[in-house]
């Protein structure tokens, strides 16, 4: 026992004491921003992060990703917080290591492109809040949408980070498209752009290690500013590829904390700090510190969020994304839009038509927004297209895409597709072939004009200029002008262990009796702080309610409540339907108004979603084939027409309400 423990010691020593290697890899660490986004639906708190905050920044990371991607979203509309103040609280936290954030170039931190003068004050306004690194794209590898934000990036003296998104249209780097040729000259475009470093985004895990070694050998050989490299585990290659791509020599490589790793996360950091060990290429990280970081997450916060987690696969990697490309985050919001429309059954329908999807747009690489552009829209062509037409039901974000309004796609758009999204499309049935901007008109004037009742504060303005709907019910519940609800409210430790004990007996079946047989008449007066989600149990939908810390934990009423199945059983294997608990992508929308009694042509909601606008209001006449009202569903618009003419007799929504599939939005009478 001695002996093992000195030589346990010895080898710790060596770890510690090692000396600094030649030429070590740097680290960037997404654990605070990618790889919550990709397991946890982008459900971190900051809450959560500032435990092991002060920890990280003793590791020595090149940099700490913290903000951008899907943050700025998630947290105003689904965890009632303040994007701009999560950068302020860390950043006093993080003393010596750098923030970098992901903006999507001219889309930001949202899914269209934004006019200049939002982008400009946008970026200026991240580099006043602590952003260092701009770690900059564009869903098209159209670097036209780079010139403003690059310009602010220079400006405020920051370092601007170029990425070419890396896609496939063969098995492996080739074809017509995207081949050594297409990326070597997308990174010397953002090379003569003043790109302090170039980065391939390999956003859905589809670079091989023999693909991976010359393209960082060539980009090495031609650019003299750092290559670094982002890869998704998704496909299970991730890790190999970071070892191929660092013999080509690879300057930075991004990995998680191994609890937030994997899947369809990035790879851990800890087999790789021990994989490079004494070679020339070491970080020179103390396994020992990183050790200690993963103990504190997995005990103290990974609890509250394994809910999240996708259980129903024993396998962390997906094989198939090598077969649909679809990027982790897509494919979580692809089976939530089947799942809240009772059609999970038809995901394989989904993976076979998005290759066709995605070639009638123009081959985009897939990656937020083109991701969900195509994922949603092959979603619509799956549920509402029949043998005498395709393309039913086209997204506002396709006819933007198929106008020009997102920039050049790498291959032309089906000229069929684009004729018939841009029919009576409202800025013109002709493509531009222009910088999208150019056509934008500026909106951060009006955007302060319609918010100065609740905040004249240019951060929140930010945040309504960039999500209307959605951020100007934020504001209201920032400034106490509304009650945010319950579902909104941080999750305590406790309450997620009793959260995960009351589904590991509800699987055991110890409850599935007493669910059946309660009624909503027999149920308890419900508590000042129930949190409510919902199982399924032998296929059946149950809403379940916990009672907050302190209220005994026994099966029976007074802890747990049960109602009466929601809606038929969804078309899942049992043992996933018993486990499963409900995603938060899509809050589940329940009608908040009865269907009114006017007679007429109702125009229902296709699928569950919220109303961005009315275009049409009480009173109205519309024609058959006009847009009566716009519904967001999975973060894209849906524009519902009229098939009818007549009189607007009867609008059921307001702006902001979340709806379900088949609710009355409106009624024509003929």
């Amino acid at each position: 026992m001695t002996e093992h423990h000195e030589l346990k010691q010895t080898e710790l020593k060596y770890c510690r004491d090692r000396s600094l290697a030649a030429n070590p890899v740097k680290i960037e660490d997404l654990t605070l921003r990618d790889g919550y986004q990709s397991l946890f639906a982008t459900r971190g708190r900051t809450e959560d992060m500032i435990p092991v905050a002060e920890m990280m920044d003793e590791i020595g990371f090149w940099a700490v990703e913290v903000w951008g991607g899907a943050t700025f979203d998630t947290m105003h509309r689904f965890l009632n917080e303040d994007p701009w103040e999560r950068l302020r609280i860390l950043k006093r936290y993080f003393k010596k290591t750098p923030f970098s954030m992901l903006l999507r170039g001219q889309n930001l931190v949202g899914y269209r492109n934004y006019p200049d003068d939002v982008a400009r004050v946008f970026v200026e306004r991240a580099a006043e809040n602590g952003m260092d690194i701009f770690r900059t794209f564009d869903a098209l590898n159209d670097f036209r949408n780079f010139e403003t934000v690059v310009e602010v990036i220079k400006k405020s003296g920051k370092h601007f980070q170029g990425c070419v998104c890396y896609s496939m249209t063969e098995p492996r780097m080739g074809g017509e498209v995207y081949n050594l040729d297409y990326f070597l000259q997308k990174a010397k475009e953002l090379e003569e752009m003043g790109a302090d470093s170039v980065c391939v985004k390999d956003m859905a895990g589809l670079l091989s290690p023999y693909d991976a070694f010359p393209l960082i050998k060539a980009l090495k050989d031609n650019i003299g500013v750092p290559i670094h490299l982002h890869s998704h585990f998704t496909s299970g290659m991730a890790p190999f590829t970071h070892l191929k791509a660092i013999e080509a020599g690879v300057d930075i490589v991004d990995t998680c904390m191994s609890p937030y790793a994997y899947r369809t996360s990035h790879p851990a950091i800890e087999p790789l700090v021990m994989s490079l060990l004494g070679t020339n290429r070491d970080t020179g990280f103390d396994i020992e510190s990183l050790a200690a970081i993963n103990g504190k997450l997995e005990k103290d916060i990974l609890p509250k969020y394994k809910h999240l987690l996708d259980d129903s696969r024993l396998s962390v990697i997906d094989i198939n994304v090598l077969l649909h490309q679809t990027p982790g985050g897509m494919l979580s919001n692809l089976v939530n839009q089947l799942r809240e429309m009772n059609a999970l059954d038809r995901i394989n329908e989904v993976y076979e038509q998005l290759p066709r999807v995605r070639k009638d747009l123009g081959q985009v690489p897939l990656v937020t927004p083109t991701s969900q552009i195509v994922g949603i829209q092959t979603v619509n062509n799956v549920l509402f297209d029949d043998e005498n037409e395709s393309y039913k039901m086209i997204t506002s974000q396709v006819k933007d895409l198929c106008f020009g309004l997102y920039g050049k796609t790498p291959a032309g758009v089906n000229p069929e597709v684009q004729k018939k999204a841009l029919k009576g499309y409202p800025r013109g049935e002709e493509p531009i072939d222009c910088r999208p901007a150019e056509i934008l008109e500026p909106e951060l004037e009006r955007a302060k004009q319609e918010v100065e009742d609740i905040t004249t504060d240019i951060d929140d303005v930010l945040i309504y200029a960039l999500y209307p709907v959605t951020g100007k019910k934020f504001l209201k519940y920032k400034y106490g002008l509304e009650t945010p609800p319950d579902s909104l409210k941080p999750k305590s430790l406790e309450e997620a262990k009793k959260e995960e004990e009351l589904i590991r007996r509800l699987r055991s079946g110890e409850f599935r009796d007493a669910l059946k047989k309660m009624e909503k008449k027999s149920e308890p007066p419900e508590g000042e702080h129930v949190r409510k989600f919902n199982v399924y149990v032998e296929g059946e939908e149950f809403e379940v309610a916990v009672e907050d810390a302190g209220t005994p934990f026994v099966s029976g009423a007074s802890a747990v409540q049960g109602s009466s199945p929601a809606k038929p059983a969804f078309n899942e294997p049992k043992a996933k339907a018993e486990a499963s608990a409900q995603k938060p992508e899509a809050p589940k929308a329940e009608s908040s108004k009865p269907a009114p009694n006017v007679e007429g042509h109702p125009i229902k909601a296709p699928m569950p979603g919220i109303i961005v606008r009315y275009e049409k209001k009480e009173g109205d006449a519309v024609g058959e084939g006009d847009t009566v009202v716009v519904l967001e569903a999975m973060k894209m618009e849906n524009s519902l027409t009229t098939p009818v003419a007549g009189t607007i007799k009867s609008i059921n929504f307001s702006e902001g309400d979340s709806v379900a599939k088949n609710d009355v939005l409106c009624v024509i009478a003929k």
